[in-house]
Formats: structure tokens, sequence, C-alpha cells
């Protein structure tokens, strides 16, 4: 559904816009935005206020280089609230702290259900040039057998101390588990919810 932006809700012309890490989920600030604001935002991609205090247009990271680029905008049901999805390039309040709630903004779980869409893709859409189409192609013998043979290379590199090879392992292993779950038709969601019944 494509929503538009009221900036006239507000008698100044501003609307609240809430900025939160595309990979975290950390909600990293509030700020501000007129229609120059976030017809420039949108353009440049890189997050643009206006600046309450200085009275124009302000780009955070101007000063500090801590950049914000933008991934995804959302309005909201009224159409006077912006969320914007961007990645940081550093920390993202001026008293130098990740988030200007003082969180700490760590954790890059929701990058699990990017590289979701891109496996769901590469079964939808195959190519001749994805290694992830081509194991689909092989049937769920094979995808099995290739989350087999990971579990048994990180076992064996558990047993090392070597931190960049067993990570290296971790990742093939966790990258063919997916693959294994679209294949079966299974959402991650559904192994989650497995664990929280389990937890409770």
């Amino acid at each position: 559904m494509n929503r538009t932006i009221d900036f006239d809700k507000s008698p100044d012309g501003l609307i609240p816009a809430i900025i939160q890490d595309a990979l975290t989920g950390k909600v990293l600030m509030l700020g501000y935005m007129n229609a120059e604001a976030y017809e420039k935002t949108q353009a440049e991609k890189i997050v643009t206020f206006f600046s309450r205090s200085k009275q124009r247009l302000w780009t955070k990271g101007e000063t500090s280089n801590n950049f914000l680029h933008v991934k995804n905008t959302l309005i909201d049901c009224d159409g006077d609230t912006i969320l914007i999805n961007a990645t940081p390039d550093g920390p993202t309040c001026h008293t130098g702290a990740d988030t200007c709630f003082e969180e700490s903004n760590s954790g890059k779980v929701l990058f699990i259900n990017h590289l979701r869409a891109v496996i769901k893709d590469r079964k939808t859409n195959p190519s001749s040039k994805s290694y992830t189409s081509e194991l689909f192609k092989l049937g769920v013998n094979k995808v099995a057998q290739k989350v087999g043979e990971e579990a048994v290379e990180l076992v064996i590199e558990a047993k090392d101390d070597n931190k960049e090879l067993f990570l290296g392992e971790a990742a093939d292993l966790f990258y063919h588990y997916l693959v294994l779950l679209e294949q079966k038709n299974y959402e991650f969601d559904e192994v989650l919810d497995v664990l929280i019944s389990r937890h409770k």
C-alpha cells in the first residue's frame, strides 16, 4: 500500500521521523522532517532532517561523517509519522553513544530475514549462476547431505583453535540449514516457535 505523508497536519510542517537500524532493529534516534528534508532523504538515500534549533536542513553526519544510509521507508496509518530503516556509519548520538537512548546497538539478527528472502527468491526465480538455485535443483537429499557435511566440518574445526575457520564453517552450516528449511517449505519462525514453547 502506497501511503502519503500529510505534512499539513503539523502547524510548522514538521513530521517525526523514527530511525531504526535495518540490521539490529534498534531505534537509533528521533528527528523531524519537512517535505524538503523528506524529498532530499529519499533522493540521496542519506537521512536529512529539518533542525528545529538551526532552522535549516541538517544531514545527519554532516560534521561527524556518521551518516545514516536509508534502506527502507515506511509511513504510518495516519500519514503523520515516518519510520526509516537505515544502516549507520558509526555511533548515532552526538554523545558518542550507539543510539540516542543510550542502548547498545549490537546484534545483526535481522540480516537472517534478508538472507532468507534471498534464498526464497533463488528457489522461485532460479538462476544458472546461483549456487543456491543449483542446490535446489539437486533436490532435498543433496541439500540435506550438504548440511551434514558442513556440520561435520564445524565439529572438526571446533577441536582446533582457529577462530576464522570455525566461524567460516559455522556460517556455511547456518546457510545450508536455511536452504534446507526452504527446500522443505518450512519457515525459520516455526523452528523458533518450538524453541519458544520449550522455554516456557
